[in-house]
């Protein structure tokens, strides 16, 4: 199944899913996508997708499940009653924070006792972590699992032109290239820059320029102790 593809004046393509929004391609998660791709067939008939946080695990899943018809649950609010009940894909984020292991076990084989698939979210691999049920643990060693890495320049850069153009915001390329030399290198970073430098400059009555983003996004310089 093709996800549709709208076309944006980014450098990256851009992909959407049944009111999903845009999820930019780049290097950092290019395997992630391909295997979402490769849906429905995966070995297991499930997912692990591992990666840390604000690389896009939530997003991926959500474009899946509606791809897939799944429903999306966080582990950490999954029941036994629910995964009993499952009769249809479900996507399950946060896996190394399970609650219940148990549930998510009735889970998985509920879902593979009824033919349909699954998509796990953590924020690594499970050699570096344990729901504390052998049986558990076993059965998500042996699902095909691909990581996300740390987002990378082109992927950020992209991320920003996008929130700037949402807000329907033209920003001079120099804006961009202090936000990403000059902050912490996350999807959330990124989001929550251009949320304060719109706020400033609606507060300010000033265009975005890189001169704003530095006195907006430059953290203050550390007070001297010294007397």
């Amino acid at each position: 199944m093709s996800v549709r593809a709208r076309q944006l004046p980014l450098p990256l393509p851009a992909r959407s899913a049944q009111g999903a929004a845009d999820f930019l391609v780049a290097e950092s998660n290019a395997a992630a996508v391909r295997w979402l791709d490769a849906w429905p067939d995966w070995p297991g008939m499930g997912l692990l997708l591992y990666g840390p946080p604000a690389s896009g695990k939530s997003h991926l899943a959500a474009i899946w499940a509606g791809r897939a018809g799944a429903t999306v649950t966080s582990a950490r609010g999954l029941g036994r009653e629910q995964a009993l009940g499952a009769t249809a894909p479900m996507a399950v984020d946060d896996v190394d924070r399970l609650r219940d292991p148990t549930a998510l076990f009735h889970l998985i084989n509920t879902l593979q006792g009824a033919g349909h698939t699954f998509l796990l979210t953590a924020a690594a691999p499970v050699s570096r972590w344990s729901t504390g049920l052998a049986d558990l643990d076993s059965r998500l060693r042996a699902l095909p699992a691909v990581g996300l890495e740390a987002p990378d320049d082109t992927l950020l850069a992209g991320l920003a032109a996008k929130l700037f153009a949402d807000r329907q915001i033209t920003v001079p390329d120099a804006v961009i290239a202090y936000m990403l030399t000059h902050m912490e290198r996350s999807c959330a970073a990124i989001a929550a820059a251009v949320d304060r430098l719109d706020r400033a400059s609606l507060a300010q009555r000033r265009k975005i320029s890189r001169q704003l983003a530095q006195e907006i996004l430059t953290p203050p310089e550390p007070r001297s102790t010294e007397e």
